[in-house]
């Protein structure tokens, strides 16, 4: 018998222009949804599913030690156009939010809702996850849906987000054990995968075991269902109870069993709407090889988010042939804000206590970005990055995936 990690269980939209790859240039921006259309569709995106795997476990509390990596799309930089994602990671929550651009028409800045709503979630998180914290029964972890609700009551800001959010929820018992699980909880396009080990063939390389879903309206690339807080001059209908059912019953939640070693990668849609499945795990195995052991380096994960946004972003970029590269939602991708989020999964200690904090880009100077207080890639540039990406037709993992992995193939 286990306690389920899953908490709370009662278990007008632009074209998009599709591109040949030689005439179009490549799709841009997000597209506000309102409360109408939202609240429609809600069932149709809900998901409260656990994913349960047992492997040998020494069923002690784990903790994620993650970096992140954020950057606006040059060609977004040229128009003027702010940075409206969010990161954050700490020990015990992890988190992206890609804010609506298309709200900063009425003079709102679309950044300050993402980062608002992020800030609480980390706050709850890591009061609520600490292991073996004692805390009275109105004070403790109920699931990622009651979280990010009452984060989401806690902010002021106006605005319109998609967010992702992994908790490491170590209160999971099975067998009257420890079973450390991670529960994912989307709202919209934002992507995330956990990654394993396997060998195979006497390689010992990264496959996904888990995989989230999009929730687009539609199928639209430009229109996902968002989180958001909004006044009469861009729907007179919305309320904040709106964003409250759409965080209830539209929101994806999955619970999927955490080992040491794990990975977990999470991004916004300028990430997975540009790179395939396949491109991730390429740069996941170049730069977190086996013979770096566990933990691994810092360097090496703030190095697989660079790389992992320098590579979306050269999706728009014209090949020597003149074409647009392949991508899942056609030739030359979108030109987007592009955040991601890498994370080890260890084995917890108290010193992962002060590692906290919302992620967001403070600074460039010198080719050295600061995350969080800590630095990402210091000093090198975008031209020193060998992407050196599969051919889009020669997926490099064949391994036949789990039946509940949920991974999309292209």
């Amino acid at each position: 018998m286990y306690r389920s990690a899953l908490g709370e269980i009662s278990t007008d939209v632009a074209p998009v222009a599709m591109s040949t790859g030689s005439a179009m240039l490549p799709r841009a921006g997000t597209f506000f949804v309102g409360a109408e259309r939202s609240q429609g569709i809600l069932h149709k995106f809900q998901r409260k599913e656990q994913h349960l795997s047992e492997v040998y476990s020494k069923h002690t509390a784990l903790c994620f030690s993650a970096k992140a990596f954020q950057k606006t799309h040059p060609a977004k930089v040229k128009e003027g156009i702010r940075d409206a994602d969010a990161t954050m990671v700490s020990p015990m929550i992890l988190g992206v939010a890609d804010g609506v651009s298309q709200i900063e028409q009425y003079g709102i800045d679309a950044s300050l809702l993402p980062r608002e709503l992020l800030r609480h979630c980390e706050s709850l998180g890591m009061r609520q996850l600490i292991p073996d914290k004692k805390l009275a029964q109105k004070d403790s972890y109920q699931g990622p849906i009651p979280l990010l609700r009452q984060a989401f009551k806690a902010t002021k800001n106006l605005g319109s987000t998609t967010v992702v959010l992994a908790v490491l929820d170590n209160s999971t018992m099975i067998h009257g054990k420890r079973h450390p699980m991670i529960a994912a909880i989307t709202v919209g396009d934002c992507e995330m995968l956990v990654l394993r080990r396997v060998e195979t063939e006497g390689s010992n390389l990264f496959e996904i075991i888990f995989h989230t879903e999009m929730q687009r309206i539609d199928g639209h690339a430009q229109s996902p269902l968002q989180l958001a807080r909004v006044d009469g001059r861009i729907d007179p209908n919305f309320t904040d109870a709106v964003t409250v059912e759409v965080i209830e019953r539209g929101s994806a939640v999955h619970c999927v069993s955490a080992y040491e070693g794990d990975v977990v990668i999470m991004g916004s849609d300028g990430v997975f709407d540009n790179l395939f499945l396949d491109e991730i795990i390429h740069l996941s195995n170049s730069i977190l090889q086996p013979g770096m052991g566990s933990p691994l380096p810092q360097e090496a994960l703030a190095h697989l988010c660079r790389a992992i946004v320098m590579a979306s972003h050269s999706k728009s970029q014209r090949q020597a042939n003149g074409r647009l590269p392949e991508c899942p939602i056609g030739h030359g991708g979108k030109v987007d804000d592009t955040s991601v989020v890498v994370a080890e999964v260890l084995e917890w200690t108290e010193e992962y206590k002060g590692r906290s904090g919302p992620q967001r880009r403070r600074k460039e100077q010198r080719g050295l970005w600061a995350c969080g207080g800590f630095e990402c890639c210091g000093g090198v540039s975008e031209e020193e990055f060998d992407l050196n990406l599969p051919e889009p037709h020669s997926p490099l993992n064949t391994t036949p995936q789990p039946s509940n992995s949920n991974v999309r193939r292209r």
